[in-house]
């Protein structure tokens, strides 16, 4: 068992919570990346409410810009782990890192796709 799994109940809630904000304080600072797509959703979610769509339809567009920074932050927690094990080149670290970034691209054009076809449907 690991040694870093000894909390429960209320604790484990409150150091839980600490850890995720010192991730996204982490992928704020650290990550380019991270800090383009928090603009780009400061953008586009008050941009939904902008809108004559659904209730279901403007979730949907909301999701899929929420769904774009969980896409980035795992991207970002994978490379961290691969660069943590070495930094030399290899076509597996080479692998792992351009198919966290291929799923980022995937999101970015699912944003595109979903907006697109709401606000032209």
């Amino acid at each position: 068992m690991s040694p870093f799994k000894g909390q429960v109940g209320l604790q484990r809630i409150l150091n839980a919570a600490r850890y995720s904000l010192d991730g996204l304080r982490a992928a704020f600072i650290g990550e380019a990346a991270f800090r383009q797509l928090v603009l780009l959703n400061l953008l586009l979610i008050p941009a939904a409410w902008l809108f004559d769509v659904g209730r279901g339809e403007r979730a949907l567009m909301i999701a899929v810009c929420l769904l774009a920074l969980i896409v980035e932050l795992l991207n970002s927690a994978i490379e961290a782990a691969i660069d943590r094990i070495s930094l030399e080149r290899h076509p597996l670290s080479k692998n792992a890192k351009d198919m966290g970034s291929a799923a980022q691209l995937v999101a970015l054009v699912m944003i595109a796709l979903v907006w697109v076809s709401i606000l032209l449907g």
